[in-house]
């Protein structure tokens, strides 16, 4: 019998798999173009036409779901990819070259994990202007973190084991040592960790898109499509409750699929990811 591990497991992994398919397939499952616009169907409720109903532009939001699915998931992916290379690097050599090298990467580590995520991403997509790229770069320069710590914790451990050690004695330079052997002890914690990360970054792009540091309009991103449907809430509220689910379901999807694999490959991450 399945437990209940299985099931968050196989329930989280089961939608993420659904959102990674609409994502790729959405240029064909959209049945209308997602940035035209007909002015004489705006507003228009949800019907048999239009599932989800039509904005106060006259474009098919079911349509533009689809796409922003493309947009969100897109960034997510990114700035994951991005984090865990900057993170898995730094933290490598964080922990394993220790002394000096260890306290000022650490330190860089700490000022960051001060400020509340949320907070330092809406100050720096501030100074550095908006659009998709610099959300990229703003989310990523303070996520890099938490793949650091883990980086870090697993190196300092194992730079000191005894197959290190051989390994250093055959003739194997820094650099084979961190990535032919210290590298590959840390790809369970990461998976989890990133599997994790793509829900709560879907939230920060959609929450930093919302308040216009983000994608910009008639990009059909989720935030986007929120902000401007809060205008219309009293009468078309399917405005804004299609986007908004959209976005809480990926991020449910995310983070069950995390806990799952979290439960299954290593139990003591929940440690680590609390005190995140």
């Amino acid at each position: 019998m399945m437990n209940r591990k299985n099931y968050i497991l196989y329930i989280g992994a089961g939608l993420s798999l659904i959102l990674v398919f609409l994502t790729l397939a959405a240029p064909w499952l959209e049945p209308y173009d997602p940035t035209k616009m007909e002015l004489s169907q705006k507003f228009m409720a949800p019907c048999r036409e239009f599932i989800f109903g039509t904005d106060h532009l006259g474009r098919d939001i079911f349509s533009r779901i689809l796409e922003g699915s493309r947009v969100s998931l897109s960034v997510a992916v990114l700035v994951v990819v991005c984090s865990a290379l900057v993170g898995i690097l730094l933290g490598m050599i964080s922990g394993y070259a220790g002394g000096v090298v260890d306290m000022v990467i650490m330190r860089i580590v700490d000022v960051l994990l001060a400020f509340p995520a949320m907070i330092f991403a809406l100050a720096l997509s501030t100074m550095i202007g908006t659009g998709q790229m610099n959300l990229i770069i703003a989310i990523t320069c303070i996520q890099w973190t938490r793949y650091a710590r883990i980086a870090r914790g697993e190196a300092l451990m194992l730079k000191n084991a005894e197959y290190i050690e051989a390994a250093r004695s055959i003739g194997n330079n820094t650099v084979q040592v961190l990535f032919k052997y210290v590298f590959p002890n840390i790809i369970s914690k990461i998976l989890i960790m990133a599997s994790m990360d793509i829900g709560s970054i879907i939230l920060y792009c959609a929450s930093l898109s919302f308040l216009g540091l983000g994608a910009q309009p008639p990009s059909p991103d989720w935030g986007v499509m929120i902000s401007e449907g809060k205008d219309y809430l009293q009468y078309a509220p399917w405005l804004t409750i299609f986007p908004g689910l959209a976005i809480a379901v990926s991020a449910l999807a995310f983070n069950m699929l995390g806990d799952g694999l979290r439960d299954r490959l290593d139990p003591r991450m929940k440690e680590v990811i609390r005190t995140d």
